[in-house]
């Protein structure tokens, strides 16, 4: 019989405790900590570089952090080298988490998530915005140059995140591009209200859902076909911070990242923030668009087990994004020599709601080390955390983040319920620090 040859990765996807087992014939307890032998542990520790300090402490069935870098196949003009891409077809290009320190996302380390191909020939001056739909009177059709100088301008600091971030670390494997951690950011987006337009069309009081259609081609170039049309419901498009966007950080709105017109939704998964909008459809009854349905960015309703096939009917839309937190500093990797001192810093954030506290661990989560947090620039942006930590003796560590959000709920240490698509996992982040 032939043998396979994978990597790590796919490896650990299969089956993490069975990977665990031939890779370092480390062996799970009901606690779900790993025990190692003392040839496995060896093995462990020569692979990431030296001793693993608390070993005894470390979860079964996950890569270490230092092994779990995604690796770099190429890059994409007018985006930073560094970006990993995971799709070309449509374009799916992930940031890794020492390139978003910035507490404002500059335009080139924006992530992008498209489902078709980016339109061509972009005629600003020519753009239009239609909003029609069962809950409008009468159809309206607005020039760019029209919302800029009919409606008041807004500036607000907007995370992103796409649905599927974090997809890659679900077991059994979900299908869809296999983010790490990469798929968020927080720019800082110029535009009008989008309840200012609504009002400005006279909405009715019957209105249930906004619903979005781009100028983005399917992939198959047929003009007759959508490649995606979300939305949200009415009360989080009549809120302050959802904008009909044509700046990001002061600039035109990269081309990838939809440009010349877009819908800026913070919190929410990204997908209801549309690229390239052209019409918007307010509806007396939830939309339908394209990638609405059952399983596109749906979860099941009640929790299922990993595999469990789940019916349509028992999937339910996606709406606020999880807890969620990220160490920008430092990459993952870093060697410490002469000191057992370290700065972290990062960002949190938690869909519609706030981020109350964060803490850090250096000992697989075993204890907790509360870090500093600054308040959101705005609603709906991220808030910038700092810890400092101490590292009792040279080896190898890992360094876990943990957001609290303002309910009380925190970022759980493993991967959250399993679903078929891989939506919303907010596990803690980590990274790998070596003392030397």
């Amino acid at each position: 019989m032939r043998k396979r040859k994978i990597g790590i990765h796919q490896l650990y996807a299969e089956d993490p405790q069975q990977a665990d087992e031939l890779l370092w014939g480390r062996r799970t307890d009901e606690s779900r900590r790993g025990f190692l032998k003392k040839a496995g542990l060896a093995a462990m520790a020569a692979a990431v570089g030296g001793k693993i300090v608390f070993a005894d402490q470390m979860p079964s069935g996950i890569i270490p952090a230092i092994l779990a870098r995604p690796e770099q196949d190429f890059s994409i003009p007018g985006k930073h080298p560094d970006l990993v891409v995971l799709n070309d077809k449509p374009w799916n290009v992930e940031t890794p988490p020492y390139l978003l320190d910035d507490e404002i996302t500059p335009a080139d380390r924006f992530f992008i998530r498209n489902n078709g191909l980016v339109p061509e020939d972009i005629d600003v001056g020519a753009w239009t915005l239609t909003i029609d739909g069962e809950s409008i009177p009468e159809p309206i059709t607005l020039s760019i140059d029209e919302l800029k100088s009919n409606f008041e301008h807004h500036t607000y600091r907007l995370t992103l995140e796409c649905g599927g971030n974090g997809r890659s670390e679900f077991n059994p494997p979900a299908k869809g591009n296999q983010w790490s951690t990469g798929a968020v950011a927080c720019a800082e987006w110029t535009g009008v209200r989008l309840k200012d337009v609504l009002n400005y069309a006279k909405v009715k009081s019957d209105a249930v859902y906004v619903g979005y259609y781009g100028k983005d081609v399917h992939l198959s170039r047929n003009p007759n076909k959508v490649t995606i049309s979300r939305g949200v419901p009415i009360a989080k498009a009549m809120e302050d911070e959802s904008l009909i966007a044509w700046a990001m950080n002061g600039e035109d709105i990269p081309v990838m990242n939809g440009h010349p017109l877009r819908m800026v939704i913070g919190g929410w998964p990204a997908s209801v923030s549309g690229k390239w909008l052209s019409r918007l459809s307010v509806r007396n009854k939830v939309h339908d668009g394209l990638k609405m349905e059952a399983p596109s960015y749906r979860v099941p309703c009640e929790k299922v087990a990993p595999g469990q096939e789940v019916k349509a009917e028992d999937m339910c839309i996606i709406e606020s994004m999880p807890v969620k937190s990220l160490i920008t500093y430092p990459k993952t990797g870093a060697v410490l020599k002469g000191k057992k001192s370290l700065t972290l810093r990062g960002h949190a954030w938690a869909g519609d709601l706030s981020v109350n506290e964060m803490h850090i661990s250096i000992d697989f989560g075993s204890t907790w080390q509360k870090a500093s947090l600054n308040p959101a620039a705005n609603r709906l942006a991220w808030q910038r955390w700092e810890a400092s930590v101490n590292f009792p003796e040279k080896g190898y560590y890992e360094v876990w983040a943990k957001a609290t959000d303002s309910e009380g709920k925190s970022q759980p240490m493993v991967v959250p319920g399993w679903n078929p698509k891989g939506y919303l996992n907010n596990a803690t982040h980590r990274i790998a620090v070596k003392v030397e």
